[in-house]
């Protein structure tokens, strides 16, 4: 199947945003491309008490393109940050709040792109300190935030569930009132762990970090709706969509809990309100009948999933009405690239026409990324940020209020590969980690390991997944030609393709742990693979099928597979049996080249037809492949994930080594 969706040109992992300069030297790097970059750090930061707070001055950096919007000035978790416009002064007084942790002040650029590094003052300041010209009229909420944790809740590249509760109760410590969401995608495309028991591991795991609220995202459809139903009775959090049909979200309940437009949370004295939307390419990229349901009077309907804001701003408008001091948006749509001096993606677009939000984030795309959106003149911009998937970090949002205003916001990206230093201002994040998560997810863990640890091969070095974009999401990658080859191989057809976004880790994963500790997993090889990694890869259940295709609508498939959002969409395609070269400077539908077969002969646009293997989900439109291969000739040979697993198997009772494959040049972009 088919899931989120990425782009990115310019940045290995994107913009990062943080707050404090203990965390600079621990975050993603940053390449900058000329002429366009993220900003220059600001220096000289100096800073002083007075009545009124924290008055903070520095020297701005030299001027980048795209132009720099203002400065954010900061000091870090617990603290009331604001935001300078780039034609004020350097100069500015930082408000405080009661009950203010101790702080250093640090000041961050930021444009189109992003945030700069963050340069701190010479100077910090104790709890007591800040008491001293705290004041009533300044108000601070604390946003923890992740997207796409994709049932990743064991403790290793991820957070996992025990650090992530462990690390949100420590964040919490610094304002009592932070809020805690997720943008969508918390289960499906999943290791076992979560996947073998329906999903519930993850939601156990959310409990207990104590998420308050999360929008359905493409993947919480990966199953039927009563499937999510159970999910959301499972759930001590709040499920939000505001931009389903009314009749549509109704059926998305579990007793009394029930998915709303909209809600509304009082914490620490404020009210905050919380909107978000799914993708509506949903459709799509879930299975046909995942989003049925039969009304009152017994008829067929289908979930409808509404583009755009409108249902957004409408909640938004409503919320304020109800209450709520600031409202926060949730979207699972993704920041694509950042490009020609301007950030890209649906995400943005969509921000850009948000009204009203005091904040924005997303996900879906499975990368890093924040920055501002202008909120014109005279009013403050809003933060937009979103994580990378499988829990590998979270966002950690200051918003500031001044007499009921926002005034500013800071965002800092979380890393676990950081935790051990981060400091959240009252005491250093803890590497130990929540015992009741910890005692959760082994007690699922040990009813796996038998069954999973099975040995059942052996690999040459590590089959990639990953990177900036996703490589299965953007060109050839060594699982694709692998998967693909087995297919075409076995059931002796011309072609085979499988869509990149099918591939779901590494090979041995990294998502997946073996308790057997005898298993060789690193180093330069051979290492040795699981039924538990196999099912890591390839978590999705999907059936192998054969059919045909016409020359002319395997160049309407090809043409389906990099266009819309490449790079790093899930149905960009794996192949076997002929080669393709594309250009994704033109515009979509005309970006594919040549198309020819292995021996360099042309395949035409025309009727002839060719024998094809790929996966039911493929054959029956999934990922935008609608009626290109002939679904009323395929037949349905047997599970993608069995004949994985028996090539494996065979090559280990050969005792060969299995090989990762080399590029061999079947997919080109050019251009």
């Amino acid at each position: 199947m088919k899931s989120s969706w990425s782009k990115q040109k310019l940045f290995r992992w994107g913009s990062l945003a943080l707050t404090t300069s203990f965390l600079a030297s621990l975050l993603v790097p940053m390449a900058q491309a000329n002429p366009f970059s993220t900003p220059n750090a600001p220096t000289s930061v100096t800073s002083y008490l007075s009545s009124r707070g924290v008055v903070v001055k520095w020297v701005p950096g030299a001027a980048v393109a795209p132009g720099v919007m203002g400065h954010v000035v900061s000091a870090g978790a617990g603290s009331c940050p604001i935001f300078v416009p780039i034609a004020n002064r350097s100069i500015i007084t930082m408000p405080v709040v009661e009950g203010q942790p101790a702080g250093t002040p640090v000041v961050q650029a930021v444009n189109a792109y992003g945030f700069s590094k963050p340069t701190a003052s010479s100077k910090a300041y104790t709890a007591a300190q800040l008491a001293t010209v705290a004041s009533s009229r300044n108000q601070a909420v604390q946003v923890l935030q992740l997207s796409d944790l994709h049932g990743a809740i064991e403790v290793g590249g991820s957070f996992g569930a025990a650090l992530l509760a462990s690390n949100w109760t420590a964040d919490r410590l610094a304002n009592k009132a932070t809020i805690a969401l997720s943008a969508g995608d918390n289960i499906g495309a999943a290791p076992p762990i979560s996947t073998e028991f329906e999903e519930l591991p993850t939601i156990e795991a959310l409990n207990l970090a104590k998420l308050d609220v999360s929008v359905l995202g493409n993947h919480e459809h990966d199953r039927n709706l009563d499937h999510l139903n159970k999910i959301i009775g499972a759930s001590d959090f709040q499920w939000v969509v505001s931009n389903y049909n009314p009749d549509s979200l109704n059926v998305l309940k579990s007793g009394a809990k029930q998915a709303k437009r909209y809600i509304i949370i009082e914490r620490g004295g404020v009210k905050i309100g919380v909107v978000g939307t799914n993708t509506p390419e949903t459709i799509e990229q879930v299975f046909p009948g995942n989003l049925d349901y039969k009304d009152a009077s017994g008829e067929k309907k289908t979930i409808t999933i509404n583009p755009g804001v409108e249902g957004v701003n409408a909640a938004i408008v409503e919320a304020k009405a109800n209450g709520a001091a600031i409202v926060i948006a949730i979207l699972h749509q993704g920041w694509q690239e950042n490009s020609n001096g301007s950030a890209n993606g649906i995400l943005n677009t969509m921000a850009s026409q948000i009204k009203g939000a005091a904040a924005i984030y997303g996900g879906h795309s499975h990368q890093t990324f924040a920055s501002v959106v202008s909120g014109g003149r005279t009013a403050t911009p809003t933060i937009i940020g979103q994580v990378r998937n499988s829990g590998v970090e979270y966002t950690r949002t200051q918003i500031c209020m001044r007499d009921g205003t926002v005034v500013g916001q800071s965002i800092q990206h979380v890393l676990k590969a950081a935790s051990a230093t981060i400091n959240t201002g009252i005491v250093s994040t803890v590497t130990t980690q929540d015992a009741t998560a910890a005692a959760m997810v082994k007690r699922y863990k040990d009813q796996l390991s038998a069954k999973l640890d099975i040995k059942i091969g052996q690999v040459s070095g590590v089959f990639p997944r990953g990177g900036a974009p996703a490589v299965e999401r953007s060109g050839e990658t060594p699982m694709g030609n692998y998967i693909a080859d087995l297919m075409r191989t076995k059931y002796k057809t011309d072609f085979a393709v499988q869509n990149g976004g099918g591939i779901r880790d590494t090979f041995p994963a990294k998502t997946y742990t073996p308790a057997n500790t005898t298993l060789v997993r690193t180093g330069t090889g051979p290492l040795d693979v699981t039924l538990g990694d196999a099912l890591t890869v390839f978590p999705f259940g999907n059936q192998i099928a054969t059919s045909v295709v016409t020359g002319e609508n395997l160049w309407k498939a090809l043409e389906n597979g990099v266009g819309g959002n490449y790079p790093g969409d899930g149905r960009f395609p794996q192949i076997s049996g002929f080669k393709f070269s594309f250009d994704p400077s033109k515009p979509i539908g005309s970006r594919i080249v040549e198309v020819t077969k292995l021996d360099g002969t042309a395949i035409a646009k025309d009727a002839k037809q060719y024998s094809l293997t790929t996966l039911d989900f493929v054959i029956y439109g999934g990922d935008g492949y609608l009626n290109v291969f002939s679904p009323a000739q395929a037949k349905v040979k047997g599970a993608l994930l069995d004949l994985f697993v028996d090539s494996l198997k065979a090559d280990l009772a050969a005792k060969k080594v299995t090989q990762v494959p080399a590029a061999d040049g079947r997919i080109k972009k050019v251009g």
